[in-house]
């Protein structure tokens, strides 16, 4: 019987959510030849917490559902002893690019990766704090489902389970690296806001995240698609489709990724404080041409209110400008990542990490004019809109060189990540994500 890891990442009070997911690990273990690890991953403040804990315990017992409630401690203590056993010469470095000062998307979610592989899971399936489930007629809709009935298995295989198929001779031989769906509700990105102040600006603010050389047609054509998930359309019946999935369809509030294919193969990038950070293995999957599985079982995306006020707003939005900073790197290593293809596979089918590290080392010698220029072109929006924005215009003035700065330093903080990969992942598989009692402190 194989292993799952259904995981929770949050820093926000969350008890209902967390509800939910024991449901969603129940259905897992009802429908499914599976054991699974219901994994929650706690930064939140310590009556949030216990919160948690409460709901945690208040789930239905099940035989094949172990539930893990880590908070930053513990998960620090796991990561002293992986990090130390791993091989490297800087374990202290790769502590901090793990559980780093500060949020940062990419390392919770490569947490939840090495607290799998400890466990002995095949596969990680991601949901985030600030999203729902859909039902219809009484029914929960869960995405657990299809990302069962696809996830690590040969392409050709898991024909039978999909809805419909439109891959190629060569992938169909491969096993499937990634399912996933997408979102309804909300902007995946907190700037509805903007658009409804003035539609000017919101086009020039998210055409930012575009290469520099597009044409203003293809920056259109992005705007119009970016952050809006599936629209608003709610499930009504199960579609699923085989291929090579377009990053644009899937979010990480509503993925599963198998390990050995990915997960344990390449992280995600640990940017601190940068939206979209954690897309990475999207990108990779396509790529490298890998299988996955889209489906219709989107997530219900919802914002709470401590990122729309105060420092709240100010942090936000900081992370939404680090992301446009952070795609002058990302959209040089898609592309390479794109004319590679085939070659960024080993012989099994597996994601080579050394070609993802050189690409994303290669990057970090790129001009900084480009983003010199989108700091310039952010500044002019924002003093356009007026108000909060206009105060974090000023803001942004005085960090920028700190900001390009730091755009650069996070992708080399993935390439020395990506290098040191495998070691934390063998390390992780022989240690326990908790101490036995008679071992603590």
């Amino acid at each position: 019987m194989r292993s799952i890891c259904l995981t929770l990442p949050t820093n926000r009070h969350c008890p209902d959510t967390i509800a939910a997911l024991g449901e969603e690990a129940a259905y897992a273990a009802d429908h499914f030849d599976v054991d699974v690890h219901l994994l929650v991953l706690d930064s939140s403040a310590p009556e949030d917490r216990a919160a948690h804990a409460e709901a945690l315990r208040r789930l239905a017992p099940h035989p094949r559902i172990t539930a893990h409630h880590l908070d930053e401690d513990v998960q620090r203590d796991f990561l002293e002893r992986v990090t130390a056993r791993s091989g490297s010469a800087k374990p202290e470095l790769l502590l901090d690019l793990m559980l780093p000062d500060g949020v940062s998307y990419g390392a919770c979610t490569n947490r939840a990766f090495l607290v799998a592989a400890a466990l002995g899971c095949e596969s990680v399936h991601r949901r985030d704090s600030d999203s729902r489930y859909q039902s219809v007629d009484g029914d929960t809709v869960f995405p657990v489902h299809h990302e069962l009935l696809s996830l690590g298995r040969r392409a050709a295989d898991a024909e039978p389970g999909v809805t419909e198929s439109d891959l190629a001779d060569g992938p169909r031989e491969r096993r499937v690296a990634m399912v996933g769906g997408s979102f309804v509700g909300e902007l995946s990105v907190d700037i509805a806001r903007i658009r409804d102040a003035d539609p000017g600006v919101y086009h020039d603010v998210v055409s930012l995240w575009a290469p520099e050389d597009w044409t203003p047609e293809r920056k259109r054509d992005l705007v119009e698609e970016s952050f809006a998930g599936a629209g608003t359309e709610p499930f009504t019946a199960d579609h699923s489709l085989l291929t090579v999935v377009d990053p644009m369809r899937v979010d990480m509030c509503n993925i599963a990724f198998h390990g050995e294919t990915v997960g344990e193969r390449v992280p995600l990038p640990p940017a601190r404080d940068t939206i979209g950070s954690d897309y990475f293995l999207i990108h990779l999957v396509h790529d490298a041409r890998l299988p996955g599985v889209l489906h219709n079982r989107h997530i219900v995306n919802y914002y709470t209110g401590e990122r729309r006020t105060g420092p709240g707003f100010l942090a936000y939005q900081t992370r939404f400008a680090k992301f446009l900073l952070s795609m002058l790197y990302f959209h040089f290593v898609y592309d390479r990542m794109a004319e590679a293809g085939d070659t960024l596979l080993d012989e099994h089918g597996r994601a080579r990490p050394a070609a993802v590290a050189a690409l994303a080392r290669e990057s970090t010698g790129l001009d900084t004019a480009e983003n010199v220029r989108r700091l310039d072109a952010l500044d002019t929006a924002y003093r356009r809109l007026g108000g909060p924005y206009a105060d974090f215009a000023d803001l942004l003035a005085g960090r920028r060189e700190r900001l390009l700065d730091e755009a650069r330093g996070d992708m080399a903080d993935f390439a020395l990540l990506t290098e040191a990969w495998q070691g934390l992942v063998a390390a992780a598989k022989t240690t326990p994500p908790v101490r036995p009692p008679a071992a603590s402190r």
